[in-house]
């Protein structure tokens, strides 16, 4: 499959898209349009359909997946697609929506299974109840295992909350033995249960939007209410030391309070500091990669560290001076 990214203006683009906005306008002679916001594999392109009919106004909306005909053009100095043809995607195309949008290599099955086994990994009685409580749910594990872990700032995709959490708990087991008087279970579980929350976060998988409950809470105190909801029914009590470590290391997740990011607390324990700088690693690092993959140019400008990074590919050869 082609990337959008090196269609040349004037070419033809055949294939499959999943309309993640839709807006309606007029043209000059009084003809309805569609703008739309098309993605496939985390690509993303702006898509014009002039002369849209009252059908095709209720068929091609947001959150479905259609096969266009298009042809690259330049408009105000942006590039987008002027649709030629485009019907929806039937049964028989047999499309897959998660893979459509998810990132590639990104296997929701194989991170479900890896976390399982760093679960494995956790020898607390106490931390371990907690998380069986958690886990045990199949309503949450179906949301925790598809939503992204973001809109927008990293793991924006299908399954991105599971790999972010589990390359985050694979990172901590391999650095864990260099700092042998950190406890290795109070950061697994941190790893594990940091954003659970964001199952209450975002409405859905496919195409999420905050909930309520989110835009009044937040995920962190509802992340904290998670836990301690399970905590209260496998029996601990609410002063248990390690819920309470466990509890603070996700609540100083974002680092210094006087940063601004959203922490409750800062971070005041070896748990709470080791997790932070963890996750901020995967965190900007997946970022840059995301960035890396999708960059055409030397040096790209990045919305996330408000900077121009250096993204050549080890194998390109740079002709710049």
């Amino acid at each position: 499959m082609q990337s959008i990214l090196d269609v040349s203006e004037g070419d033809v683009v055949t294939d499959f898209f999943f309309i993640r906005e839709r807006e309606i306008k007029q043209a000059s002679n009084g003809s309805d349009y569609a703008t739309f916001l098309l993605e496939r594999n985390l690509e993303h392109i702006q898509a014009r359909l002039w002369d849209i009919t009252n059908e095709q106004k209720s068929m091609f909306d947001r959150k479905v997946i259609v096969k266009i005909e298009a042809t690259m053009e330049r408009y105000r100095g942006k590039r987008q697609l002027h649709i030629n043809r485009i019907r929806l995607a039937t049964e028989d195309d047999k499309v897959n929506v998660t893979e459509l949008l998810a990132r590639k290599g990104v296997q929701r099955e194989d991170l479900w299974q890896d976390l399982r086994l760093l679960m494995e990994e956790i020898e607390s009685e106490t931390i371990r109840a907690i998380i069986k409580q958690v886990f045990g749910q199949r309503s949450f594990r179906d949301r925790f295992t598809t939503i992204p872990a973001s809109k927008m700032y990293h793991h924006a995709y299908y399954a991105g909350l599971l790999e972010h959490v589990v390359h985050t708990a694979k990172s901590a087991y391999q650095l864990l033995p260099l700092y042998p008087y950190i406890n290795k279970d109070i950061v697994i579980a941190t790893c594990l249960l940091h954003d659970v929350g964001k199952t209450q976060l975002f409405t859905e998988a496919i195409a999420p939007e905050h909930t309520t409950v989110g835009e009044l809470i937040g995920h962190l105190p509802l992340s904290l209410e998670l836990i301690y909801d399970a905590a209260k029914e496998a029996g601990i009590a609410r002063d248990n030391p390690e819920l309470l470590r466990l509890k603070h290391c996700v609540a100083s997740q974002f680092g210094e309070v006087s940063q601004g990011y959203g922490s409750a607390v800062s971070p005041k324990t070896a748990e709470a500091i080791f997790f932070y700088h963890l996750k901020q690693m995967n965190t900007l690092l997946h970022g840059f990669d995301i960035l890396q993959e999708h960059a055409r140019e030397p040096w790209t400008y990045s919305p996330m560290f408000k900077r121009k990074l250096y993204t050549k590919k080890d194998k390109e050869e740079d002709h710049s001076e």
